[in-house]
């Protein structure tokens, strides 16, 4: 017994030692594990846009047709509001384009951020149906001479009705096949929005 109570005190000592040792190493690892420089940060979070409007003018002048998108509780139960228009047939149209974001009070112009990352970013439009014979040319550019399209003309031809697809898209393929021509195909990307306006060419 004798033998067994010496063991056991050894060990007891032991612990005691140990303990601190425990307790530092603990308190080192969670500090590293806090450590913010060695996480890695998040990078272009897709853009938060709860209204999304194109406004169209006729060249030569005219009442200009404003198109709009409106989803004011965001990722909500709610649907967006999204207004159409009429345009005229065998017509050119200068087109600029408004994204906000107003759960932000006052509301945040996102247009400006994608105008300043635009090598990042680019809106595409699409005619959806057999019936609407619409054209669209970009107006603006980034750096290396790839599309943007917050500026852009549009030309319609005869009448006919569908949809025009507007969908904006971030950390896409600028270079390719395609995508300098309004292609979304070959775009790759986050679509930060997409919306389906009803149009009528009269």
């Amino acid at each position: 017994m004798k033998k067994e109570a010496i063991i056991l005190t050894q060990n007891l000592k032991t612990m005691k030692f140990l303990k601190p040792l425990i307790f530092t190493f603990l308190l080192v690892t969670v500090a590293a594990c806090s450590d913010d420089d060695d996480l890695p940060g998040i990078i272009n979070e897709e853009e938060v846009i709860t209204t999304l409007s194109v406004t169209l003018t006729p060249d030569g002048g005219g009442t200009a047709i404003v198109l709009t998108s409106t989803d004011l509780d965001g990722d909500g139960p709610n649907p967006p509001t999204i207004v159409g228009g009429t345009l005229a047939a065998n017509t050119n149209y200068t087109g600029v384009i408004q994204a906000l974001n107003e759960l932000e009070n006052p509301a945040e112009d996102i247009t400006e951020e994608v105008a300043e990352e635009d090598d990042e970013h680019q809106f595409f439009f699409q005619a959806v149906g057999p019936n609407l014979n619409i054209s669209t040319t970009y107006s603006d550019f980034d750096d290396d001479g790839n599309p943007l399209g917050i500026n852009f003309s549009l030309t319609t031809g005869d009448a006919g009705d569908g949809t025009l697809r507007v969908t904006l898209r971030h950390l896409l393929d600028k270079f390719a096949a395609g995508v300098s021509d309004g292609d979304i195909t070959n775009a790759g990307g986050d679509t930060d929005i997409e919306v389906d306006y009803s149009i009528s060419v009269q």
